[in-house]
């Protein structure tokens, strides 16, 4: 083949890598656009930090060496060795009764997985309880209920994050007639593998996010103007056409809270299920709360879910 026609050959094949690179790119961007979604959260707590006011009882000696819960005193354990004899059969039978009574309270915290004394050294049992709810785009209003919740929220004490799931749990109560799908899930694990569940979680859930266009976590408030959002995934003529509700568009809303102790929920199959299973969540003491998690999406006025989106990323919610 001669050296000119391999110079025309080459300078064909150029032009047309050139389209083709081109269109694939082209086509990778649509289906990043399509998958797009802005999102908002709302977190904050550590496995590290337990709340200051989970406290126990202080073991205080009663007469005769008993210290009440479950125990009992060095001076009492004296005449069990041999030490100042004399005590006769009585003492014997206080001792035995002491000793049976402590194994008893012993095997029946073991059992329940309670009276465990929390501290950085221990690793008590902990409860990771998800809930998600979606609701039809109709309910427009429930998004800046959110987004105030995140303006105002005190993300960095417990009590502070009791009041939020609080209050999240109470817009959604608010919106009933919206409801269509949910789901829940509660695991109970000790405190180190119950906080590498907890992480796993939200990060699944933020990862279904094309960006966190409001958040605020550690007490850490971030927003990202809504022109910015809608620049960032799709373009279009009159964003004011995005407002209005579509056929097929949806909002879902996560709630993750993990709590000291074990938590059982409901498996939700209908509304009623869903309206207790929000009370249980709302109704968290800050003293309980470790961490929690409120997210939703879309989160930026004008952005949508579609039910196709629902389905590729949600499909494990049930309708009710």
């Amino acid at each position: 083949m001669s050296q000119k026609i391999q110079q025309a050959i080459k300078s064909i094949l150029k032009p047309l890598f050139l389209v083709c690179l081109v269109v694939v790119l082209a086509l990778n961007q649509a289906d990043t656009a399509l998958a797009a979604r802005s999102g908002g959260r709302i977190g904050g707590g550590s496995f590290r930090r337990m709340p200051s006011s989970r406290t126990y009882t202080p073991r205080t000696r009663a007469p005769g060496g008993y210290y009440p819960g479950g125990g009992f005193g060095f001076p009492f354990l004296l005449p069990f060795w041999g030490i100042g004899g004399g005590f006769g059969g009585l003492f014997s039978i206080l001792i035995f009764i002491a000793i049976a009574n402590f194994m008893m309270q012993a095997f029946r915290r073991f059992a329940s997985g309670e009276g465990e004394e929390v501290g950085y050294d221990s690793n008590p049992l902990v409860s990771v309880t998800s809930l998600q709810v979606g609701l039809l785009a109709d309910a427009r209003s429930l998004q800046p209920e959110l987004n105030q919740i995140a303006a105002k929220a005190d993300t960095n004490t417990p009590q502070g994050r009791a009041e939020i799931l609080q209050e999240a749990s109470l817009a959604l109560l608010r919106h009933p007639e919206y409801w269509v799908y949910a789901g829940s899930n509660s695991k109970q694990a000790r405190l180190n593998a119950a906080e590498t569940e907890f992480n796993r979680l939200t990060l699944a859930e933020r990862s279904k996010f094309s960006g966190e266009t409001l958040s605020n976590v550690n007490n850490q408030l971030k927003a990202v103007l809504a022109e910015d959002a809608l620049s960032s995934t799709k373009e279009v003529d009159n964003p004011t056409d995005l407002i209005k509700e579509g056929p097929g568009e949806y909002i879902i809303v996560t709630l993750l809270a993990a709590t000291l102790g074990k938590m059982t929920i409901s498996t939700i199959n209908n509304t009623d299920d869903l309206r207790q299973v929000l009370g249980q969540i709302g109704s968290l003491a800050g003293e309980q709360l470790l961490a929690m998690e409120v997210l939703w999406t879309p989160q930026a006025e004008g952005d949508i879910l579609t039910s196709d989106d629902l389905l590729a990323e949600y499909a494990d919610l049930k309708i009710i």
